[in-house]
C-alpha cells in the first residue's frame, strides 16, 4: 500500500472494494466536526459527491480505547464492502486518519474538482496508526521573501497532507518586518518593505531592482491561526530578538545603538546574511517588545492545542561588535553584573521567558540562548570539567562550556546541529531537532550544475530519509525531552512559492515520514521501498500543484544559470 508517511500497522484483505458514489453517507459523532467539514469540502470537491448525513456509507468517531491503545493523534481506520469506519483516538487522530482515508483513494482526490469518468475506490483494509513524534514542524521564513496569505494557507494544506502539526512561522527579520502590530505602525509602514533585493548569494552582483515586501493584518493573522486549527496545525509565531532586527530599528531607530552608529540613516536590509545591526538593551526596547507581544499572544492564543502555548524569539546570530564599541551597553552590562555580552544577551532572553512565563506561555528559541551562562552553570548542566572537557574525555564545540541560564519551561530549536539539543536536554530543556546540516531544505538536492542557486550540503531524498532527531548521546530519560523535529525553509534564494516547493517537496514527504512513522536505525531503513511509495506519491503533489524537484533533476524552467550560491561541499559534520 503506497501511503506516506508508512502507518504502523497495514492489513490488507484483497478484492472487492468499497465504492464511494453520489449516494454515499457520512455519519459524524462528537468530537468529529473538524474532520467532517474537511472531508465534505476536500472529498466532496474532488469527486462531485455532496457525502450527505446519514446511515451507512463513511462513520467518524473518537473513541478512549483508541485514545488508549494510540494517544491522541492514533487513528484505526477499517475499509468494508459496505462501510467505512474511522476512529480517532483524539480530533486530531481522526483528521491524520482522514488524510489517509484522501490517500486511498488516489491521486485525483487531491484535485479541487471531479474529472470525468472517475471511480472512487478504497481498498478493504484495516490500517492503525500514531505518530512517534508530537511535534512534526515546518518552518517557513516569509521576512527575506514575503509570502502573500494564499501562499501561507496552501502551504497549511501540504502540511496537513503530510501529517506535519506544527508551523514555525518566521515573521520578522533584517530584509523585513511582517505583522501587523497596531501601536507601533511603523513596523509595518516603514519595516515592511525593502528597496530591492539581492538575486543568489550575498556574493552576488545581481540585484532585484524593485521594492519587495508586504505584510499580514491582524485579521490576516487570525485567519492563518483559524485556518491551521482546522487542520489541527499549531502556528507558532518567531519575532526575533535581539540580533536580525534592523528592519524594527529602520523603523524605530532608537531600538538601535545610536551612540555607535546614526540609527536614523538605516533602512530595511537588502542583503543576505548577519547584520551587525542589532537591539540596544535598554528599558525602552523591553517595554517597546513587550508591548509587540501583548498584541502577538492576542493573535496566537493559547488553547487546547498542545504547543499553542510557545512563542519563539529566535536568539541567534546577534553579532556583538556594536555592543562591544557601545559606552551606553558597556554601562548597562557593568549595571546588571554581568560578565560580558554573551551574558547581557542571555539576560534579555531571561526577561522575556520570565515575562512569557507570567502570562503562561513558554519561550523557545534558537540554540544560541544557551550561551551566556556561568562557566560553573554550564558545567553542572552537561556534564563538563572547566577546561571545557565532558566526563567521557570529549570536549564541548570549541572546547568551551556552555552556561544555562534559561528560565523553567523554555525550550530549545536546536539548528546548529545536535550538540545544543543535547545540552539542552541533560539540563532537562525540551527540544525540537532541526539540525542545519540535515534538515535545512534550503540546502542543495544535488550536486550538479544545473541545481538552482546551490545552497550548502548536499541533502538528498535519501539523506533526509535516513536522518535521526534523537542523538544517541542522550539517555532514555534525556530523550523524553526531545518534542521532535522540524525542517527548515530560508528563504533568500526562494522568490515565490515555486521555488518553496522546489526546495521543499519531494524532501518534505521523506521528512514527515521521520517524523511519523517508527523507522528502524537510519541504515537499516528501506528507502527502495519509499521510492517505490513516492512514485504513487508524485502523483498526488502533481494533483496538488506542487512544482517539486522531479527525479530526474530539475526542469528547464527549475533552473537559475548565472546565479551565484554558496554550495559547501564534502558530507556535512554530525556535530
Amino acid at each position: 500500500m503506497e501511503l506516506i508517511p508508512a502507518p504502523r500497522h497495514v492489513g490488507e484483505y484483497g478484492k472487492p472494494f468499497f465504492e464511494l458514489g453520489p449516494d454515499t453517507r457520512l455519519v459524524a459523532g462528537a468530537g468529529t466536526e473538524r474532520t467532517e467539514r474537511w472531508l465534505r469540502s476536500t472529498i466532496g470537491a474532488a469527486t462531485g459527491f455532496p457525502l450527505a448525513p446519514g446511515d451507512g456509507g463513511i462513520r467518524l468517531s473518537v473513541h478512549p480505547t483508541v485514545t488508549r491503545d494510540l494517544g491522541e493523534e492514533g487513528y484505526r481506520l477499517a475499509v468494508m464492502p459496505d462501510t467505512v469506519h474511522l476512529v480517532g483516538g483524539g480530533p486530531a487522530g481522526l483528521f491524520w486518519g482522514a488524510q489517509t482515508l484522501r490517500q486511498l483513494l488516489g491521486p485525483d482526490a487531491h484535485r479541487r474538482a471531479p474529472l470525468p469518468g472517475r471511480q472512487w475506490r478504497l481498498p478493504l483494509t484495516h490500517i492503525q496508526d500514531a505518530p512517534r513524534f508530537r511535534w512534526r514542524g515546518v518552518m517557513l521564513d516569509v521576512s527575506r521573501h514575503f509570502m502573500p496569505k494564499d501562499g501561507v494557507l496552501r502551504h497549511l494544506d501540504l502540511m496537513a497532507a503530510h501529517k506535519l502539526n506544527v508551523f514555525h512561522f518566521h515573521l520578522t527579520d533584517d530584509q523585513g518586518w511582517r505583522i501587523e502590530i497596531k501601536r507601533y505602525p511603523k513596523l509595518t509602514e516603514v519595516g515592511s518593505w525593502r528597496a530591492r533585493t539581492k538575486f543568489g548569494h550575498r556574493a552576488s552582483q545581481l540585484w532585484e531592482e524593485k521594492p519587495h515586501g508586504g505584510f499580514y493584518t491582524q485579521d490576516d493573522i487570525r485567519e492563518i491561526v483559524a485556518y491551521a486549527a482546522e487542520r489541527h496545525i499549531t502556528v507558532v509565531p518567531e519575532i526575533d530578538i535581539p540580533g536580525h532586527s534592523q528592519a524594527a530599528i529602520a523603523a524605530y531607530p532608537e531600538l538601535g545603538n545610536s551612540d555607535v552608529i546614526d540609527t536614523t540613516s538605516l533602512t530595511v536590509w537588502d542583503d543576505w546574511g548577519v547584520s551587525k545591526n542589532v537591539l540596544a538593551p535598554t528599558d525602552n526596547t523591553l517595554r517597546f517588545y513587550e508591548g509587540v507581544f501583548e498584541e502577538l499572544l492576542e493573535l496566537f492564543p493559547a488553547d487546547a492545542a498542545a504547543f499553542s502555548a510557545f512563542v519563539h524569539i529566535g536568539g541567534d546570530e546577534c553579532a556583538k561588535d556594536q555592543w562591544k564599541q557601545s559606552p551606553a551597553v558597556q554601562a548597562r552590562i557593568k549595571e546588571l553584573g554581568l560578565a560580558d555580552e554573551d551574558a547581557l544577551q542571555a539576560w534579555f532572553v531571561r526577561h522575556f521567558g520570565t515575562w512569557l512565563a507570567a502570562r503562561g506561555r513558554r519561550l523557545i528559541g534558537w540554540d544560541e540562548i544557551l550561551e551566556g551562562g556561568s562557566r560553573a552553570e554550564g558545567a553542572r548542566a552537561e556534564g563538563t570539567r572547566a577546561d571545557g572537557t565532558r566526563a567521557d574525555g570529549t570536549r564541548t564545540p570549541g572546547g568551551r562550556t556552555t552556561g544555562i541560564s534559561l528560565v523553567e519551561g523554555a525550550a530549545v530549536s536546536s539548528w546548529r546541529g545536535y550538540q545544543g539539543g543535547i545540552t539542552a536536554a541533560r539540563a532537562g530543556h525540551d527540544v525540537v531537532m532541526c539540525p542545519e546540516q540535515q534538515v535545512y531544505l534550503d540546502h542543495r538536492q544535488d550536486g550538479g550544475a544545473d541545481e538552482p542557486v546551490p545552497i550548502g550540503y548536499v541533502r538528498t531524498l535519501e539523506d533526509v530519509y535516513r536522518f535521526e532527531p534523537v542523538p544517541p548521546q542522550l539517555t532514555e530519560d534525556e530523550a523524553r525531552h526531545v518534542l521532535g523535529t522540524q525542517a527548515n525553509l530560508w528563504t533568500e534564494v526562494m522568490e515565490d512559492h515555486a521555488r518553496v516547493d522546489y526546495q521543499a517537496f519531494p524532501r518534505l514527504a521523506a521528512f514527515a515520514e521521520v517524523a511519523w512513522s517508527a523507522l528502524p536505525a537510519p541504515a537499516e531503513r528501506d528507502f527502495a521501498d519509499f521510492e517505490r511509495r513516492m512514485t504513487a506519491h508524485y502523483g498526488r503533489l502533481d494533483a496538488l500543484g506542487v512544482a517539486y524537484r522531479p527525479p530526474a533533476g530539475p526542469l528547464p524552467w527549475q533552473r537559475r544559470p548565472g546565479v551565484l550560491g554558496r554550495p559547501v561541499e564534502g558530507p556535512p559534520p554530525n556535530v
